[in-house]
């Protein structure tokens, strides 16, 4: 039975505790955004907290990509 290949980021969520937690915060910028989003009414504060909130969570991804590159670039340890 074939198994299927496991992507960098499965791979990471499962081992990589940094990995681990810049998913959680990207997570939780997530559901601030949702949350203004769904407002009825938006102040400027909630606009500028908007985009703080993209931003932050774009850097989050960035560093995540990072953790992921590394790990598909890094040649799989040899058994002697």
């Amino acid at each position: 039975m074939a198994s299927m290949a496991r992507s960098p980021r499965d791979i990471l969520l499962e081992t990589d505790a940094e990995y681990q937690r810049l998913a959680e915060q990207h997570s939780k910028y997530q559901a601030e955004l949702h949350r203004i989003s769904t407002a009825t009414y938006l102040s400027s504060e909630d606009l500028l907290e908007e985009i703080r909130l993209k931003k932050l969570k774009l850097h989050v991804k960035d560093e995540m990509e990072l953790l992921a590159a590394r790990l598909r670039s890094t040649p799989p340890k040899r058994m002697q």
